[in-house]
């Protein structure tokens, strides 16, 4: 997608619709109103996104929301690749969801090229506050991952996951 495009069909409104709302409370209906507002400039979006203040959303054709999908107050999304977020997803305050890694040149990462992969979190899972999800890793179903966690490698379904860099705890069951 050309840039002028990608700025006049997802930057530019999905930025209004946020500034509008950015003077309301927090609560359960302006979360909604966000996300009704919001969900027609993203890649794509399920039904009933909630969405807090705050938000860093660099390219958001390329974030794909699912269902019933709570993003908290200051979640960072860096989309230099497809970001899938798939139904039922809850994600705390500042998260960061980056899809790219910076390469060194001449001893440098300012002017290196962005390495770029997708990124994926399965149904159900829950990402902690401050939680970073690095390039290419995908977050299995059901999947909780613990405040402060770094995630550089998938992670399986049903587990919780705490660390830095992030490690399977325990399984969860239930």
């Amino acid at each position: 997608m050309r840039k002028g495009t990608r700025l006049l069909r997802h930057e530019w409104p999905l930025w209004a619709s946020l500034l509008l709302t950015s003077w309301l409370p927090d609560n359960v209906l302006v979360y909604r109103l966000r996300g009704a507002l919001a969900h027609r400039f993203f890649g794509s979006c399920g039904r009933d996104l909630r969405i807090c203040r705050g938000l860093c959303l660099d390219n958001p054709a390329k974030i794909h929301l699912g269902s019933s999908v709570y993003v908290a107050h200051g979640c960072c999304f860096l989309a230099n690749a497809e970001i899938w977020i798939e139904d039922e997803v809850m994600l705390a305050p500042y998260c960061v969801i980056a899809t790219g890694d910076h390469s060194r040149v001449n001893g440098s990462f300012r002017h290196g090229a962005v390495r770029a992969a997708p990124i994926r979190v399965g149904k159900g899972s829950w990402l902690g506050a401050h939680v970073t999800l690095t390039a290419g890793v995908t977050v299995g179903a059901g999947a909780a991952v613990a405040a402060g966690a770094v995630v550089t490698r998938d992670l399986p379904p049903n587990v919780l996951a705490a660390g830095i860099p992030a490690r399977v705890i325990k399984e969860l069951s239930g």
